[in-house]
């Protein structure tokens, strides 16, 4: 009599399968399907997304860092001044551009409280970023320093490990591998984005959701704030563009500067005022 043979492994419980390139779909949908699930069982409706460098610093450790490197320099031999001296001017740096870290912050806590004020208590315009440090998790921070508030962290995984901030609400912390579903999910949602100072990442997200607003890609409404008027004045001159005809003068009127927490929170409430209850996409045709 035969023996009787081994049940065979269901293919959603293969994990070779599942990490091997045929099953990449799987996964792609996975990254949309679980946040789909996770943001309707927290009854997150809405955010308003804040980018930024991940390499801004508190004020506090910004400064510590600049009088770290005085110390060593104070007491270095010759040999290692030269590396001393460039260390010192890139703490320096990072502490003239703290003060942003400290302008997130407040700004989030702003527009939480204001946020927890509204029907539908917290539901709508949740703090929203990319998971990691610097604007990021001054962000998700100043969500948190308001009493009652959540905020959502989109973090990716990278080479060099990009870890989560502590103050993402645990519900809401989420780890993408595919860099475009986490930007779906960073415009998804979102009524509002807020640019900070930031590098190549910063201008890669910035440019591409401005490209989906200028092309009615994005149907409805959507303040975009370039947070940092003379920074970003130096690094992108978009008036450029316009003036040798390669957007519209108008493209232009998309983008609001702003350069304190208080500018940007009244700009973002008048703006925002009424779009609760306004579906946030049109009905396609």
């Amino acid at each position: 009599m035969a023996e009787v043979t081994a049940r065979a492994k269901r293919a959603y419980e293969d994990l070779e399968f599942l990490n091997s390139v045929d099953a990449r779909t799987l996964r792609i949908l996975a990254e949309y399907l679980e946040p789909l699930q996770r943001f309707s069982r927290q009854r997150v409706k809405d955010t308003i997304v804040f980018f930024g460098s991940a390499r801004l610093k508190p004020e506090d450790e910004a400064a510590a860092d600049v009088r770290h490197f005085k110390r060593l320099l104070k007491q270095s031999k010759t040999h290692n001044k030269a590396e001393l001296e460039i260390e010192l001017k890139k703490a320096q740096k990072h502490f003239r551009n703290a003060h942003y870290y400290t302008e997130a912050m407040e700004l989030a806590r702003l527009l939480t409280e204001w946020s927890l004020t509204l029907h539908d208590k917290g539901q709508h315009f949740v703090i929203c970023s990319g998971g990691s440090g610097g604007i990021m998790e001054a962000a998700n921070r100043g969500a948190m320093l308001a009493g009652g508030g959540r905020s959502i962290g989109l973090n990716i995984s990278l080479p060099t490990e990009q870890m989560p901030n502590p103050y993402i609400t645990q519900e809401l912390n989420f780890e993408f591998h595919y860099f475009f579903m986490r930007k779906f999910w960073f415009m998804n949602l979102a009524k509002a984005l807020i640019i900070f100072p930031g590098g190549f990442g910063t201008l890669d997200e910035f440019m591409e959701l401005i490209t989906l607003v200028q092309t009615g890609k994005i149907t409805y409404h959507l303040p975009i704030i370039m947070y940092g008027s003379e920074y970003w004045k130096k690094v992108l001159n978009l008036k450029v563009l316009a003036d040798e005809e390669m957007i519209s003068p108008a493209d232009l009127q998309l983008i609001h500067y702003c350069d304190t927490p208080e500018e940007a929170f009244g700009y973002l409430k008048t703006n925002l005022l009424g779009s609760v209850d306004q579906p946030r996409h049109k009905k396609n045709k």
